[in-house]
Formats: structure tokens, C-alpha cells, sequence
């Protein structure tokens, strides 16, 4: 079932159980990531969140083929996810893969990793909760890593992906196949007192 917090002003409660680690694979495509860490951790509860209706049908009909029984699909913008729609605390890790670039200088300022965004990520984020990213687009990742540095409670975590660094998702394929390579990162979420 696709659940549409598209427009809606509330705090989606999630159906994690006590102790459960949650992951959120942000503006998930077709789903290849959620459906993989869905079918490799059985005990998370994976959120595959999207905009687009016809990706997050492919990965309803996917989970379904597969008896993946964890996996829940989102329909919502980044924006609210982060501002509102999550718990606050609610999430282990976020994965952000392959977001639109907007590489035309006229258009930096509709991509969506920028400070506010990053500092919106730490509402839902668990205390050592990692955010990991990647991009095609290498000017899009060396901004991310100069903005990440300026933000003390996100701290460089490569350690945090080893466990997912075999899954390619459709787009890096995509990229990959034109001999583009697709740069990933990961930051730990630190709550500094």
C-alpha cells in the first residue's frame, strides 16, 4: 500500500517496533535500494518514499513479488518528510542517492542538499543515525562536502556503507554504463552538548 502524505500537515507514526532500526531511502526511483535493504534486513523497517506515483507502484508490486513484508512506501516530498511528516528521532539512516544535480548555475538553488535541508535532516535523525549521499555530478558532490564540513554535528562516517556498497541503484547503473562514475559519502548524525 502506498501511503499519500502528499499536502497532509501531521506526523505520519511510523509502525516501527521498540529497538527497530529505520531506514528511509529519500526519493527512492524504482526502489532498488528500499527493495534490497528490505530483502537483506528483515528485522528494519525500510521507508522507500517518492513523489512520482508510477515509481512508487513499481515498488509496491515489487515488495508484494517478493514477500517483503518491511517495506514502507511514502508518497511525499523531501521537504515535508524532514519538516514534519517523520518523528522526530525516527531514523538510522537516510539514503539520498543520485538526486537531480540541477548543474545550470541559474538552477543551484532548487537542489535540494543545501544547509537548511542538511539541518532539517537532524529532526529525524537518531543520535549516530549516518545520512549517506551520492552523485553523478562531481561539482554537486564536492559542494556537499564542503557544506557538510561546516555543520558540527555531522561528522564523516565511510565506515557507515560498507554494508551497502554493493547495491547500485537504476540511476547509477545508468551512469555507470556511460563510464560516469557515481561518487558516494556518508556523515554521522552527532548530537553535540
Amino acid at each position: 500500500m502506498i501511503n499519500i502524505l502528499t499536502n497532509t500537515y501531521y506526523i505520519f507514526p511510523l509502525p516501527a517496533k521498540a529497538g527497530q532500526i529505520v531506514e528511509l531511502d529519500m526519493g527512492c526511483g524504482k526502489g532498488k535500494m528500499a527493495l534490497e535493504l528490505a530483502e537483506r534486513y528483515p528485522d528494519r523497517l525500510i521507508l522507500a518514499s517518492d513523489i512520482m506515483m508510477g515509481r512508487l507502484g513499481h515498488v509496491e508490486r515489487a515488495a508484494a513479488r517478493n514477500d517483503l513484508y518491511n517495506i514502507l512506501i511514502l508518497r511525499a516530498t523531501s521537504l515535508a518528510l524532514t519538516s514534519f511528516q517523520l518523528p522526530p528521532a525516527s531514523i538510522d539512516r537516510i539514503h539520498l542517492l543520485c538526486p537531480d544535480p540541477w548543474p545550470k548555475k541559474r538552477h543551484t538553488g532548487r537542489r535540494v542538499i543545501c544547509t537548511d535541508f542538511l539541518c532539517r535532516l537532524s529532526r529525524i535523525l537518531k543520535s549516530n543515525g549516518i545520512l549517506h549521499l551520492s552523485t553523478d555530478y562531481a561539482p554537486y558532490f564536492d559542494d556537499w562536502e564542503k557544506i557538510l564540513a561546516t555543520i558540527p554535528f555531522f561528522e564523516p562516517a565511510p565506515e557507515a556503507l560498507k554494508d551497502v556498497a554493493d547495491i547500485k541503484t537504476d540511476f547509477e547503473l545508468h551512469w555507470l554504463k556511460k563510464g560516469i562514475p557515481v561518487r558516494h559519502m556518508a556523515w554521522r548524525y552527532t548530537v553535540k552538548k
